[in-house]
């Protein structure tokens, strides 16, 4: 859960500067701001818990890449569907689609990296006090 809540504020505070920069408004960015990252939050748990119980994703863990366009294509729909029904405009919530999920993804992919190093430190070092 720790995991899911450093990436909920790294998410946070990228979706509140670009919703703010598209609208121009401070209420409907900040609104934007709160529901698609909640949303996609309980996404990306969900996505994690995926990763972690199928044999055929829990193999490819270390596979970043691949890990972070599975998420990606989760956040540009969710991004989009949030935007569109708040502004009900499709070409605004095209663009927070766009760019609000590919800066997150490439957040994403630091974050993944870094977490999956801690881990396996983590565990390597543990198997060292063990034996």
């Amino acid at each position: 859960m720790i995991k899911t809540i450093t990436f909920a504020m790294i998410h946070f505070s990228i979706a509140t500067i670009v919703a703010y920069a598209l609208t121009g408004d401070l209420l409907l960015g900040s609104l934007i701001a709160m529901i698609e990252p909640s949303i996609n939050t309980v996404a990306f748990y969900a996505h994690e818990k995926a990763w972690e119980h199928f044999p055929f994703l829990k193999k490819r863990q270390s596979m970043t890449k691949v890990k972070t366009i599975s998420f990606a294509v989760i956040h540009f729909n969710v991004a989009f569907l949030v935007t569109y029904a708040l502004t009900g405009d499709a070409f605004l919530g095209g663009l927070m689609a766009t760019i609000e999920p590919a800066i997150n993804s490439f957040a994403y992919f630091f974050h993944e990296k870094a977490w999956f190093n801690k881990t396996n430190k983590h565990n390597h070092n543990q198997q060292v006090v063990c034996a």
